[in-house]
C-alpha cells in the first residue's frame, strides 16, 4: 500500500516503485489524480518536492479509500473490539471504520472527516448526536448503553467509594 511505504521510504522512490508495480504511466497516474503530469514529472525527477494536497491526490488515485462504510465515533477501546467485525444486513455486507474520539471536539472533526471520506453513516455516543446531526448530511444513530453495562458500572464505582 503506497499510503504506509511512502512514511518508510524517500516519496519519489515509493511513487516510480508503485507506478512500476501497478504498470501504469506518469500520464495514467495524473489523470486519475486530476493534477498536471507534468508535476508528477517534477517529482519523480527529484526536481521538486510535492505539497501535502498532491501526495494525497496521488495517494488517493493509487489506492482510493474505501467508501460506503458506517463510521463509528468512539474511545479507542470500544474501536478495537468492533473495527474487525463484518456485518451483514439485509443481505449487504457493512463495513465499519472506526475514528478514535476523546474530546467532543474531537467527536466533531472525526464526524466532519468521516463523512468526508465516503461515510453512509455514523454511530456516536448519545451525548454527541444532537451535535453530529446539525453537522453532517449523514444518518446519525446513538450507541445505547445496554442496562448489563449501566449495572456494572455501577458496581464498579461503588467499590471504588467504598
Amino acid at each position: 500500500m503506497l499510503a504506509l511505504r511512502i512514511f518508510r521510504t524517500d516519496f519519489k522512490a515509493a511513487l516510480e516503485e508503485e507506478l512500476s508495480r501497478r504498470d501504469m504511466t506518469i500520464k495514467e497516474l495524473a489523470e486519475r489524480a486530476e493534477i498536471p503530469a507534468a508535476t508528477i514529472y517534477k517529482i519523480t525527477s527529484g526536481e521538486r518536492d510535492p505539497r501535502f494536497s498532491t501526495v494525497k491526490a496521488i495517494v488517493n488515485a493509487i489506492d482510493p479509500m474505501e467508501k460506503d462504510f458506517i463510521a463509528i465515533i468512539a474511545a479507542k477501546f470500544l474501536l478495537d473490539e468492533v473495527e474487525s467485525h463484518k456485518l451483514t444486513a439485509h443481505g449487504k455486507l457493512v463495513k465499519i471504520r472506526g475514528y478514535t474520539a476523546n474530546t467532543m471536539e474531537e467527536c466533531i472533526i472525526a464526524a466532519v472527516r468521516a463523512e468526508k471520506e465516503g461515510a453512509k453513516g455514523i454511530i456516536c455516543a448519545p451525548i454527541l448526536a444532537s451535535i453530529i446531526e446539525r453537522i453532517v448530511d449523514v444518518p446519525v444513530v446513538i450507541m445505547k448503553p445496554r442496562q448489563e453495562t449501566i449495572l456494572e458500572a455501577i458496581e464498579s464505582i461503588a467499590l471504588r467509594i467504598e
